[in-house]
This record gives structure tokens, sequence and C-alpha cells, in this order.
């Protein structure tokens, strides 16, 4: 385990549990504590990457000259780049070029039913077909099941878009619009994610699954997430510095709505839920006059 501050690595290997976000949940024994990324990596040459999206270019920049040729990366994070909006596979790229085989871990997954051994099912996509099947074959057991795909893109801009679309589901329900309202923002929040993903590439079905509709669905109607509830915040008239700060850890879906509205920009794609969370988190536009507008838009057919 890599990537804390040295204090909390300490109190890590000493505790063996993670007091601040998994309090309950015991480390497996097999399960080693290390803040020094060389003595990680030297552990075995398949690494699972599990940090924030802004951190990921950072963090394969630092690993990069302690990497082999037998070395395979796998990443749950679920964003896209800071500054370029780029899917994080074309990162992976940029630092390390074409020799290094990359697959994405996605999927409906909160941590603490994860943690808990509560059934869980995820996506794992890679251009390798037999990286994506030894990933599948190292993670599954009696409750953790993992499907492959090699439709990267569509599984990367699921597990992204996401993100934004439960911070408007916040907003939704903070602002007591009901089921209605959530059930049809989460409708047209597939629509535009699956718009986008066909432009960049992406398979229409893959949207369907665990990676788009799936995860939609876990991050948009339970309060586990950390997206929704920021929306449910920002409804309630807090600002997304206090919104942010009151959750205590990485609301993923703030730095994506940047990343995705000027993805969506540059690729002349409609996705006006998005635009309108963009607004309220960068623009200062209201949630209530975000909803105005998008009740405004002239009507068009479902399909488009």
């Amino acid at each position: 385990m890599w990537g804390f501050e040295p204090d909390h690595v300490a109190d890590l290997a000493k505790t063996r549990v993670n007091t601040i976000f998994l309090p309950d949940i015991p480390f497996p024994e097999k399960l080693s504590v290390e803040a020094d990324l060389v003595t990680a990596l030297s552990f075995c040459d398949d690494y699972l990457v599990a940090v924030p999206s802004h951190g990921f270019k950072s963090l394969l920049e630092n690993a990069k000259k302690y990497l082999t040729d037998h070395s395979r990366i796998i990443w749950a994070t679920k964003g896209l780049d800071l500054n370029s909006s780029q899917f994080l596979d074309e990162v992976c790229k940029d630092v390390l070029g074409d020799s290094i085989p990359t697959a994405v871990l996605s999927g409906p997954t909160f941590a603490t039913e994860v943690a808990n051994g509560l059934p869980t099912a995820v996506t794992i996509a890679s251009k390798d077909v037999q990286l994506a099947q030894d990933m599948a074959d190292s993670f599954c057991n009696e409750t953790f099941r993992a499907y492959t795909t090699d439709d990267m893109i569509s599984v990367q801009l699921g597990g992204a878009v996401k993100n934004v679309l439960a911070i408007a589901a916040g907003i939704s329900d903070g602002l007591g619009f009901g089921a209605n309202s959530r059930s049809a923002l989460v409708t047209r929040g597939l629509a535009e994610m699956s718009r986008l993903g066909a432009v960049l590439g992406g398979q229409q079905k893959t949207f369907m699954g665990l990676a788009g509709l799936g995860d939609l669905l876990l991050t948009c109607t339970d309060d586990q997430s950390r997206n929704r509830r920021c929306g449910l915040l920002l409804a309630k008239g807090v600002g997304i510095n206090a919104a942010m700060d009151e959750i205590g850890q990485v609301v993923e879906g703030y730095v994506t709505a940047k990343s995705v509205y000027q993805l969506a920009q540059k690729h002349q794609v409609d996705m006006p839920i998005t635009e309108q969370v963009f607004q309220v988190l960068y623009e200062n536009k209201s949630p209530g006059e975000a909803v105005k507008s998008l009740f405004s838009r002239q009507l068009k057919a479902e399909s488009q």
C-alpha cells in the first residue's frame, strides 16, 4: 500500500486498519503496508492503481523508471486527466509508451460493501485479452465477480461521467423534486453519456452494462456516493468548497465535470445535464436556475 502521508502509513502498519475510511475492516493477512514506492513496486509485476484522477499521471511518472518489460498496470480510478481531459489509458501511453499492457476496473462498487464481502460485480476492460482475463481471475471470489471487455473507452467514460450526473441527482433530490425527476435525470444522463461515447468510438452496449448504467444507478441513488451528497449540499445553498470540506473525501465529479464539459465542447456533443452541473460548480449558477435551464430547452425527439 503506497500513496498515503507517512504518519498515516505508520498508523496503517501498526493498526492494520484504515481508521479514516474503513475503521471496522481489518486488513487481510497477506496485505502489506508500504510507504516507499520503489519497495512497493518490487513485490510483483502487476500493479493496481487506486488514486484520485488528479494524482494518476504523477504517480505513473514517479513509477516509470522502476517498471520492467514484465510490468502490467490496472487502475480503479474513475475520472479523466485534470489538465488534458484525456482518458487514463491515453495518459498511460503518453507517460509509459506502448509496451506496458493496461486495463481498467470499473463498475458499481461502494468500498464499504466490497470490504464487507457483500456481492459485487465489475467490468475489467483491456485491449490485452490475456491481461483482462488474468485480472478477472485474480479478483474473483465467492462474492466478487468480474466480467471482461475490450471497450476501454466506454468503461472509462462511464466511470467518469456518472460522477457528474450523481451531483445532478443530489441537486434534484435536495431541491425536493422526487423520484420522477431522479428517474428522468438518470435516463437522460445515460443518453448524453452514450452520445459522447459514440463519437469517441465506444460501444453502446457497454453503457448498458455494469460500468455504465450499473454504476450510474448506484451513484445517483445511494447516499454512500460522495458526489450525490455533494449535490444534496449544493441544493441547500452550501458552496462547493464548503461542501467538499464537509464530505471530507475527494469528490471526483467536481474535477471531472470540467473535463467532461471540455471534451463535449471539443467534439460538439450536446450534454445539457453535464453543462448545467459545470455551470453550478464553476460559474456560480444556482441549482434552481440550472433546473430551469434544462426544462426550457427546445423540445426534440427522445432519440436525439
